[in-house]
């Protein structure tokens, strides 16, 4: 398999965060994207490049043609954590895969997952939809990422961040997290699906390093040219506040992830695997002190007229 041959990408996701961050690299570097949408066409992303299908994962002949035509698929699950509906849509979007013949699916887990199994959804639904995928017989590479600096440049952090130097994220402050751009994570998918001799393999991707929050908050003391300290997040109030934007439902599945880890029997699950990912991938992802510098933290700050709420 050659990068050299433009492809034609199913990405499944790709109004988030983490899908339409991998739609605009692919696109950049001139491969044909799709993705499949229920949003009406004035309340979509600006995704310069991405064919929008209209249409939903749970009806299979939606998800069948959205694979029309395509060579290969990245796939990442919404914010839904309910088991039957996450197979649903791992099923259809295997079937039509398999159907269209597709050389290679990379399915981004959202998340690290734990060895054993658990009774945390966030976890356990991705565990599902990567064993359906594989059972199905198509080419398939995992990667599991740990946590994204991304969303520490949001309005809950922001503010915090610029004006009081205080970064508070809900995980414990002792547990080493290999924190990984949005940006990064598309590199990752990219070398995912054009890389040779990858099929079957499942990839804990994640940053250079990894931080605890100590090391974290002196990453982006550097990079914002201040001091900065970490103050771990009690995760119902995460859940709280994510409820508030998302519902109680999406909120407490999200959170599901924070709770586990404050629990501390797994300490090292968002922790770095000592570059193997890295080097099977051919990557590098940037220094957390690089990523700070090229936010423009500004907007957050209470100096600014017009910040956001």
């Amino acid at each position: 398999m050659s990068s050299q041959n433009p492809m034609r990408v199913a990405v499944v996701g790709a109004t988030g965060f983490q899908g339409g961050a991998v739609a605009r690299l692919l696109a950049e570097r001139g491969h044909a994207v799709r993705t499949l949408t229920r949003r009406p066409e004035g309340d979509r992303p600006p995704l310069r490049g991405t064919e929008f299908v209209a249409g939903d994962p749970a009806v299979v002949r939606d998800v069948r043609r959205l694979f029309e035509g395509v060579t290969h698929a990245f796939v990442t699950m919404p914010l839904v954590y309910e088991e039957e509906r996450i197979g649903l849509y791992a099923s259809n979007i295997a079937r039509a895969a398999r159907e269209a013949g597709v050389e290679r699916v990379v399915f981004n887990a959202n998340t690290r997952v734990p060895q054993a199994v658990t009774s945390v959804p966030a976890f356990e639904t991705r565990r599902l939809a990567e064993r359906l995928l594989r059972e199905s017989g198509v080419p398939l590479v995992v990667v599991r990422p740990p946590v994204y600096l991304d969303n520490l440049f949001s309005p809950w952090n922001g503010p915090a961040l610029v004006d009081e130097g205080v970064l508070a994220y809900p995980l414990p402050a002792s547990a080493p997290t290999a924190w990984l751009s949005h940006r990064d994570l598309a590199e990752a998918a990219y070398a995912a699906l054009t890389r040779a001799g990858l099929e079957g393999r499942v990839l804990d991707i994640g940053g250079a390093v990894s931080l605890t929050g100590e090391d974290l908050a002196a990453a982006f003391g550097r990079g914002l040219g201040r001091t900065v300290r970490y103050v771990p997040l009690r995760p119902e109030l995460f859940e709280r506040g994510v409820a508030q934007l998302l519902g109680p439902e999406t909120a407490a599945g999200v959170a599901g992830i924070y709770h586990y880890m404050a629990a501390g029997g797994d300490p090292l699950l968002m922790a770095g695997d000592d570059g193997v990912s890295a080097e099977v991938l051919g990557v590098s992802p940037a220094p957390v002190e690089e990523w700070v510098t090229r936010q423009p933290w500004q907007v957050w700050s209470n100096e600014t007229e017009g910040r956001p709420a």
